[in-house]
């Protein structure tokens, strides 16, 4: 039984002139709540703390054994490690990822680069920062355009999707103005879009395989993960939901590989006590790491990651309680020093640790 904090941002109702998608990444208060009930099951004393500008002082004056982190952060391409950042400084033990970690995953271009250099397959890509650099000559229509740092989907739309040099300069354009963000521009994979959960650390659990089939969206071109197919999922029948099939339907060497590449970006960027990672199986069978999700969503019944959990039979109370018992347990914590505030015992793993276990 621990005392701990959840700390957390809130998705609220947005002002018309805001943009539809600007708390998207935001948790709602049924997953608060939901996520406090689970950590209560267990004997723990929860605490709901918003990560906004009154959290150090919170911080400071309430002592606590560890946070439950699922805060996102509020500006700045590195935003979800704010939070990680407090934490460090008042040597408060936390769940999930670290610094260095979320700002990377956060940065998709930059996440990239790790991939590349860890040899662990991603679509070819270009960055653009001022939006009118030259396309280059070896990438492969179509292509994908989205904003560098945003996550849960934000940015991209059926729209998204382009064919030609016009149509791209067009999206680049939009996102440019829109985001005020550098531009990610990628080879879209044709093939299967996948999931992976993974839980724990050096010996991770690798949940089965989710694969998200697009079908009865093709009539309005949501061929893949597009904000507006995420955000009206079972809610606006203009946006038909998608097929979720977990364990996915592929071959045993191709569930092999998909989990062998979902770890070994897991461990390239440093992630600890839980992620998801989003693949694209390219028709050839390559797995392709589209991107890692260190704080993935925990909403009980729409969010992948419990989606996955549920399918080899694990509540959502036990996968919650599993985060914080991963993280506890790096941290050194249990029963006899808990209400200690304990420094983090050594440092994050540096990236592309763990080379030596890449084997799933």
């Amino acid at each position: 039984m621990a005392k701990l904090a959840l700390v957390y941002n809130l998705k609220r109702a947005k002002n018309d002139a805001e943009a539809k998608d600007l708390l998207s990444e935001f948790d709602s208060q049924q997953t608060v709540e939901a996520i406090a009930s689970a950590l209560r099951l267990r004997g723990n004393e929860v605490f709901l703390v918003e990560a906004d500008e009154r959290l150090l002082d919170w911080l400071r004056a309430n002592r606590v054994d560890i946070v439950f982190n699922i805060a996102e952060g509020f500006s700045g391409s590195g935003r979800e490690s704010q939070v990680p950042a407090i934490l460090d400084f008042l040597k408060i033990p936390y769940t999930g990822s670290g610094i260095l970690t979320l700002a990377l995953s956060m940065d998709k271009a930059m996440a990239k680069q790790v991939f590349f250099s860890r040899k662990i397959p991603t679509p070819k890509f270009q960055l653009f920062k001022s939006g009118k650099e030259t396309l280059r000559q070896n990438l492969s229509f179509p292509l994908i355009v989205k904003p560098n740092c945003e996550g849960s989907a934000k940015g991209i739309h059926a729209s998204s999707l382009v064919h030609n040099c016009s149509r791209a300069y067009e999206e680049i354009a939009k996102v440019k103005a829109l985001y005020r963000d550098d531009v990610l521009v990628e080879e879209f994979i044709e093939g299967t879009e996948l999931t992976v959960g993974i839980l724990g650390n050096q010996k991770e659990r690798v949940l089965p395989v989710l694969e998200i089939d697009f079908t009865h969206c093709r009539e309005k071109g949501e061929l893949f993960y597009s904000w507006e197919v995420k955000e009206y999922q079972g809610i606006d029948p203009l946006y038909p939901d998608p097929e979720f099939y977990c364990p996915a339907r592929l071959s045993e060497e191709e569930n092999e590989a998909v989990q062998k590449v979902a770890l070994a970006a897991h461990r390239a960027l440093g992630c600890l006590d839980v992620s998801r990672v989003d693949i694209r199986l390219s028709s050839d069978g390559i797995p392709y790491v589209l991107e890692v999700n260190p704080l993935p969503g925990l909403d009980p019944e729409e969010s992948n990651l419990t989606r996955m959990a549920r399918s080899c039979g694990i509540n959502y109370s036990d996968l919650i309680n599993e985060i914080l018992e991963s993280a506890l347990n790096r941290y050194q914590l249990n029963r006899f020093n808990q209400g200690k505030r304990l420094k983090r015992p050594g440092a994050m793993p540096a990236v592309g640790a763990g080379e030596e276990r890449m084997q799933v």
